[in-house]
Parts: structure tokens; C-alpha cells; sequence
């Protein structure tokens, strides 16, 4: 009788002098090369089905001879493919992710053992977690308040955070897929319910002008900033990285193609973040004016300063000619609505403000899409189905008069008129008096 053998590249399993058995299979590493990887157990059975799984592996593509963390695969990513390619503000949102949500959680787990209850499991204590206890912020005070005295505040994070973190996570596993690390992307086989942002508040179009009225008056050397947030909607980065040279009065036009950010300890004045965010916007004659007497302002306090004077080219900067910090002018957007009178809102919600007064002149939406410079028709839609413009309410007014009774001798309005039918024409009408 004839033994088979194995064949050359096979792999092999034997007993080990502890009592147990081993056994390796001849796999390709990311880089090509050939190399042994073995597998271990106690009984042969356990051996057994490890190889066949393995061997299953290798036949399917490349295997990490050792497979990362989660923690470290993603830190090594964020270094080779995120800061590389994405904005430094995203950067940095990303590592905050990895480092307060994803790494306490499944950081210590190895990377091609990663499960989707393992992920799931990881959203879920996420939301049940008090981030002053995990973060250690109460412990930080001076005083402890809360979590550090052993009275939990339940500072549990908001659907959006989680979500934040999800995505993150599932974009660094499906560049561990791209790099053969792992065989699926288990994070995008969780169910994770899109989270419902609140609405954010706007202001009228009396309160905005209140606002730049107050402004206006008291000589606040940021009035023309508040004018481009209102009027052509700029975001708080494009105005702050606004520079004279991207401004031609004469022609009255203006070029939106940077952006100032605060990253970690630096300001940054980088591109925008996409393509359809550059654009050369006609300037209103309230911009073109206001920027006029900004630089007259920017030319008085130049000679003031003297030699102190920092030429940066940017529009909107400090008594120094330095750029201005974005949280110092998310501090003095705050004063000045007080100072208005107006309610406290959020910086952005001026560029929705913006949006939702172009929804109430009825401007088409294709043309509110390129004054925000949306590079989707949906998001500019969203607003829309937000606030009523001028034409829907007429519709709806309209529509309402059709209900309404036009003298007192109608029984019914004339639209109900031309559906109604007679008795005869009803079934079982007596049945219908029961009911």
C-alpha cells in the first residue's frame, strides 16, 4: 500500500516536546516573499482545523506573518495616509477619535481578529459611557465636582459622536483591506442609525440687520467680516483667511480660496477644503463698502502700530496686524449679538441665515447652490425643505382659499363641490348615518 505525501510547499504539523502539536503552511507576505507561518494547539484536532483555516488564508492572498493592534494599525495610518492626504483640521479629528473613543475601547485587540461583535459591542458601552470618568476631566480641576468624588455627572457622548467614531474606525479598516491586512471590513457590517442633528437657530432678516447695524455703529473693526457672513455666507476659516490680495474693489469681485484653522497650538492658512468650495463671488455694494472702510481702518492702525506692525495680507487681523484667532472671533461674534440685542447663535448658522433669507427672496435653488458654493444640489435642498419660500406659501395660501367658502348661501367649498356625490350615487347611504 502506497503512503501519500504531502506536497512541496504544502506545510507540515507534528508533536512538540511539551506534549502539544504544531504545524505550519508556506504562505506570500504583503512584499512576496515566501515564508513559514505556524499555528499551535494541544490536541492534533485543534492543529488540525487552524491549518486547514490557515492554509484556506493562503490560498485566498497575501498573510501578515503578525498582525498589528488596532490602535497601532491606526496610528500608523493616520501618520502614512490621513495627514498626507486630508486637511489638518481632519487630521486632528481623526486622532482625537482614535484616542478618546476607539483606542479605550477595542485598541488593544488585534487587527485580523477583530469581530463584528467586537465593534458592536464597542458602540455600545461608547454610548453608555460617561466621558468626564473616562477622560479623566473632572479629576483634572482644580476642584473635583462630579465623577472624581464619586458623584457621576453621566456626561454620556451625543449620537454624532458616535457616529464620528464609527466612520473613522470603518475608514481605517477598509484601508487595512486595501493593504491585505484583513479579509473584510467589519465595521461596515454594523447597523448604525444616521444620527438627527438639531435644528440649528437663524436669525431673521430684521435681527440680522440689527446686527450689522450695531456693528456699524460702534466702528467694530470686524463689521466687515459680519457683512460677508451674512451677505455672501462665507464660513468663519474663509473669512478669517480672506487676504487683500484675493479682493479687487474695482471690479467688485472676491476670490474664496483659503482658509485660516486653528490645528492643534498653530494657526494654519490652507486651501479650502474642496474644490467647489473656490470661487470668485461678485461683491454686493454693502461688501464692496464695508471692505473699503476696512482697509482705510487697516491703514490708520498700521501707522499707529509702527514698527510692531506684522504685514500678514489678510483682511481681518488684530491690532498688530497678526491673523486673528478663530475662538477670539467666535468670542467677539458672541458680544457683539449681545450688544444687538439679536439671540446668541452659533458663527455658521450666519452662512444657514444667509440660505434660508435666499429661500425666502425665492431664489432658485441651483442659483443659493453657487452663492454657498454647495458641491451637492442636496444640501442646498435641505434648507429648502427647511424653510417655505415665498412661492410655496403663495401656493399653500392659494390652495387654502379653495376651502374657504366664498359667500354664505355655498354649503361647501367649491373644491369639495366638483367631488362630492349625491345620495343616490352613494351605497347603503342609511349605513353611513349608523356609522
Amino acid at each position: 500500500m502506497t503512503t501519500l505525501r504531502r506536497l512541496n510547499g504544502e506545510g507540515s504539523f507534528y508533536r512538540t516536546k511539551n506534549g502539544g502539536y504544531r504545524a505550519y503552511v508556506w504562505v506570500t507576505l504583503p512584499d512576496g516573499r515566501r515564508r513559514r507561518k505556524y499555528v499551535y494547539g494541544r490536541t492534533r484536532e485543534d492543529v488540525q482545523a487552524k491549518w486547514t483555516a490557515l492554509q484556506e488564508r493562503a490560498r485566498r492572498g497575501p498573510v501578515v506573518p503578525k498582525s498589528p493592534t488596532v490602535e497601532s494599525y491606526m496610528t500608523s495610518w493616520l501618520d502614512n495616509v490621513v495627514r498626507p492626504g486630508l486637511a489638518p483640521s481632519t487630521t486632528q479629528a481623526y486622532e482625537m477619535c482614535l484616542r478618546l473613543y476607539i483606542a479605550p475601547l477595542i485598541g488593544t485587540r488585534r487587527l485580523d481578529r477583530l469581530t463584528v461583535s467586537d465593534v458592536q459591542g464597542g458602540v455600545n458601552r461608547l454610548r453608555r459611557t460617561c466621558q468626564c470618568c473616562s477622560q479623566g476631566k473632572d479629576a483634572r480641576r482644580a476642584k473635583p465636582e462630579c465623577c472624581a468624588i464619586g458623584d457621576c455627572c453621566g456626561q454620556l457622548p451625543s449620537d454624532s459622536t458616535v457616529h464620528q467614531a464609527w466612520r473613522v474606525l470603518r475608514a481605517a479598516l477598509s484601508a487595512a483591506q486595501r493593504d491585505e491586512l484583513v479579509h473584510r471590513n467589519v465595521a461596515s457590517l454594523v447597523r448604525m442609525p444616521m444620527p438627527r442633528s438639531p435644528r440649528a437657530k437663524i436669525w431673521t432678516a430684521a435681527e440680522a440687520s440689527r446686527f450689522l447695524q450695531s456693528a456699524s455703529t460702534d466702528h467694530d473693526p470686524l463689521y466687515a467680516a459680519y457683512v460677508l457672513l451674512l451677505v455672501l455666507g462665507l464660513r468663519r476659516g474663509e473669512v478669517l483667511g480672506l487676504g487683500w490680495d484675493d479682493i479687487d474693489l474695482d471690479t467688485g469681485q472676491a476670490r474664496i480660496s483659503w482658509q485660516l484653522q486653528r490645528v492643534g497650538h498653530q494657526l494654519l492658512r490652507t486651501r479650502t477644503k474642496t474644490r467647489s468650495s473656490d470661487a470668485v463671488l461678485p461683491l454686493p455694494d454693502v461688501c464692496a463698502q464695508a471692505l473699503r472702510r476696512r482697509r482705510d481702518e487697516q491703514t490708520s492702525g498700521a501707522k499707529a502700530a509702527g514698527e510692531a506692525w506684522h504685514n500678514s495680507g489678510l483682511v481681518f487681523t488684530s491690532s498688530l496686524g497678526t491673523p486673528v484667532d478663530p475662538r477670539n472671533f467666535h468670542r467677539d461674534f458672541k458680544n457683539r449679538a449681545a450688544a444687538a440685542g439679536v439671540p446668541e447663535i452659533p458663527v455658521h448658522s450666519t452662512r444657514r441665515t444667509c440660505a434660508s433669507l435666499l429661500v425666502e427672496l425665492d431664489v432658485h435653488p441651483r442659483v443659493t447652490m453657487q452663492i454657498l458654493r454647495h458641491s451637492q444640489i442636496a444640501v442646498t435642498m435641505n434648507i429648502y425643505a427647511q424653510v417655505a419660500p415665498a412661492s410655496t406659501l403663495a401656493a399653500l395660501a392659494k390652495l387654502g382659499e379653495a376651502f374657504v367658502p366664498t359667500s354664505t348661501t355655498d354649503e361647501d367649498p367649491a373644491l369639495l363641490q366638483n367631488t362630492a356625490a349625491s345620495d343616490i350615487q352613494r351605497p347603503f347611504p342609511e349605513l353611513e348615518m349608523d356609522l
